[in-house]
Parts: structure tokens; C-alpha cells; sequence
């Protein structure tokens, strides 16, 4: 057992302990888990931090600057630890600061620093994150405030909100920003408001009125949807891949729709390659779709019979996939490919689920064929709607009542 080291600035330890095999916590305690973004993405955003530029900082804080005052395996679940660090912020912030000014002043003392932290991009970004961590008591409130934006009814209410968040402090409304939109259901509102806050509907004017970091933490929310993306197989995660989409969806519409974009500025260059990287990810899904209905749905040519779980699970998987794309379209560089698995993939699955009921007619105690049908229902219901799918329940029970007639 190892004793934790956090300590207030008077000394005062908080008595937590850490198993000393277990798994070292998120930095800095999960206090920065309302900004903090995954890595991965191409775009850096100003309140965004990503994992690796917080885990980078935070081993510099315990093992270089204040290693007396921290113990980085203290338990992030102790509810006294959080607070002993923010208790501790400000000393940190002191020794940090001395490091860096130590830094600015000694090539030698730079070169070090940038050692430390891993690199030159990490050596940049270190004010920023240390700036995070002076808004610990702040993200909350933001968290609070996120929420509140869902349940206000007009936006009278929304627009007296918003003005009343520090834009003047641009580098605290970018990280208040991040933390509130990962809470906010319809940021379409959000952007729609500073719009009338500006006076006009530009990229502009939202930068001259200093909401710039409302558009900004919008956008870094959107490149943070990317790593469900990544997932691929019979076991990915496909309500995490469609939710991801859908989120992604709502952010960027939130944007490109609200705000007039001129051509190759900052934000629209940003929306583009974001829908760039989303629709990459996605068209290899589509593309498969159709391959992955045929080997679910039809039967074995060799020997018995039998159901492949793993190409029901993709088939299915993918025509969820296909269904989400439909609903996001707009927000993705997909049309080519969606319409044209759009349409094979309702002629591939009519003609599989017209043979597998002639074949269950044919057998009507299979329950390979019966299960294989089930599958094909749910498929049929996410491609050609609830109606079409009732066509087809009613058919097979109409099978079943049948044979127990019989």
C-alpha cells in the first residue's frame, strides 16, 4: 500500500491510499475529463486538451516539478483527492511557471523542458493545458450549464445565458465551451444565438463579437466523435458507431447551416476535412454491406444447414450503419456510394427474404431458416420501414400457424 502524497498547501495530507499494482488514474484525476478530447484527430482546437498532451503535463507535474506534492497513483475514485488538487493549484502553477521562465531565459533549460514533456507540440501546448488546470473549480458549472441549455424553453432565456459567459477571456470561454457542448443535446441553438448576439450570421462577425470559442469547442466536440469510427468487424460496437455519427451530424449541421462560411476560411476548412476523415471511415462499412447480406442470408450449399452469427451480426450491423448514413447525409461526402448501396442493398435483401420464405414453406419447422428470417426482418425494417417489415411477420406467423394446425 502506498500512502498518497497529495497534500493541501499546508501540508495536510488527505489519507487516501493506492494499491501500488493497480492502474495508474487519468491525469490529473479525472479533473480535466470535461475538455479533454481524444487523440487521433488532425485539428488542434484552443479548449480542447488532448489525452496525450494532458498525460504528458501531468507526468511532468508529479515526476518534475512537485513530485513532493503528488503521488499520481492516488486513487481518482477518493472523493478528497480532486479537491486536494485543486488546493494545490495554485503552488503548482508556481513551480510550473519558474520552470517555464527558467526555460525562456537558458536554451539549455528549454531543451530539457522539451524532453521532458515529449517533444516540441507538447512544449507549446504546456500553457494551455496548465491554464486547464487553473479552471478546475470552473468546469462544473459549465457541465451545469450544458445542460440548462437543453431545458430552456425559448431562446429569450438562452440568449441572456450566453451573454453572461466570459467572452472576454477568450482563452477560458474556449475551455468553459469544450466542457459545456459535451453535455448539450441541440447545438444548433447555441450557434443560432450568437449569430443574433453578433448581428449577423458570419465567421466574422461571431470572431469580432469573441464567440469565436463557442464555433471552436463545436468543432473540436465533432473531431472528438472520430474514434468510434475506427471500429471494424463482427464486435464493433455498431450503437457506438451510429451514435458517434449522429453526433457528429448534429455538431458540424449546427455550424455549416448557421453561419455563413466565406471559402477556405478557418472553420469551413475545418468542417471539410472533418467531413473528409467521417466519410472515409464510414464508405468501407457501406461497401460491404451488400457482400455481408448475402453470406448472412443464404443457406449453406454444403452439408447441414446452419446459422453464421458473426455475417448476421454484420449484416445487421451494416444496414444500421446504412440507416444512420441516410438520417446524416447531408453532413458527409457519401452520395456516390450511399445511393448506390441504397438501392442494392433493398434488391439483395427482397430477394433473399422472398427465398428464405419460400423455404421456410417449403420446411416450415426449420429454425434455421425461421431465426435466419427474423434477422432479415430487422433489416428490412431499417430499410424499407415498419410496414414493409409487418408484411413480412405476418407472412412467417401465417407459416407457423400452419404447421401447428397441421
Amino acid at each position: 500500500m502506498l500512502q498518497s502524497r497529495i497534500q493541501t498547501p499546508d501540508g495536510a495530507s488527505t489519507g487516501s491510499r493506492a494499491r501500488a499494482a493497480s492502474p495508474a488514474p487519468e491525469p490529473f484525476f479525472g479533473g480535466l475529463r470535461a475538455v479533454l478530447v481524444e487523440d487521433g484527430g488532425d485539428l488542434s482546437f484552443e479548449g480542447a486538451i488532448r489525452r496525450s498532451e494532458a498525460a504528458a503535463v501531468w507526468t511532468w507535474l508529479s515526476r518534475d516539478v512537485a513530485p513532493d506534492l503528488i503521488d499520481p497513483n492516488a486513487p481518482a475514485d477518493d472523493p478528497r483527492t480532486l479537491p486536494a488538487l485543486e488546493a494545490l493549484t495554485s503552488v503548482l502553477l508556481s513551480r510550473a511557471r519558474a520552470h517555464i521562465a527558467a526555460a525562456t531565459s537558458d536554451p539549455e533549460a528549454d531543451r530539457r523542458l522539451r524532453t521532458q514533456l515529449g517533444g516540441a507540440e507538447m512544449r507549446r501546448r504546456l500553457p494551455t493545458v496548465l491554464h486547464a488546470l487553473k479552471c478546475l473549480p470552473l468546469y462544473d458549472k459549465a457541465r451545469a450549464f450544458g445542460r440548462t441549455v437543453n431545458s430552456l424553453p425559448d431562446n429569450a432565456a438562452l440568449l441572456a445565458a450566453l451573454q453572461a459567459m466570459p467572452w472576454h477571456d477568450g482563452a477560458t470561454a474556449s475551455l468553459l465551451m469544450v466542457a459545456a457542448l459535451g453535455e448539450v443535446a441541440v447545438p444548433e441553438r447555441l450557434i443560432i444565438c450568437a449569430t443574433r448576439i453578433a448581428g449577423e450570421a458570419t465567421e466574422a462577425a461571431l470572431q469580432r463579437a469573441r464567440l469565436g470559442p463557442l464555433v471552436e469547442g463545436t468543432l473540436a466536440r465533432a473531431q472528438d466523435t472520430l474514434l468510434p469510427l475506427r471500429q471494424v468487424g463482427a464486435f464493433a460496437d455498431v450503437d457506438l458507431v451510429c451514435q458517434a455519427l449522429e453526433r457528429f451530424h448534429r455538431l458540424t449541421r449546427a455550424v455549416s447551416t448557421s453561419v455563413e462560411l466565406a471559402r477556405g476560411s478557418r472553420w469551413s476548412t475545418a468542417i471539410g476535412s472533418l467531413t473528409r476523415t467521417v466519410s472515409q471511415r464510414i464508405e468501407p462499412r457501406l461497401r460491404q454491406v451488400v457482400p455481408d447480406i448475402n453470406r448472412a442470408m443464404r443457406q449453406m450449399r454444403e452439408g447441414p444447414d446452419r446459422l453464421d452469427n458473426d455475417a448476421l451480426l454484420s449484416a445487421l450491423g451494416g444496414v444500421y450503419v446504412l440507416a444512420t448514413v441516410r438520417d446524416c447525409r447531408d453532413s458527409l461526402a457519401l452520395n456516390e456510394v450511399f445511393d448506390e448501396t441504397w438501392t442494392r442493398s433493398g434488391q439483395t435483401l427482397e430477394l433473399c427474404l422472398d427465398r428464405t420464405l419460400d423455404a421456410l414453406r417449403d420446411d416450415p419447422g426449420n429454425g434455421v431458416l425461421a431465426s435466419r428470417l427474423d434477422t432479415g426482418i430487422k433489416m428490412a425494417e431499417l430499410r424499407f420501414g415498419a410496414a414493409y417489415a409487418d408484411v413480412l411477420r405476418r407472412a412467417k406467423d401465417g407459416i407457423e400457424k400452419r404447421l401447428s394446425s397441421a
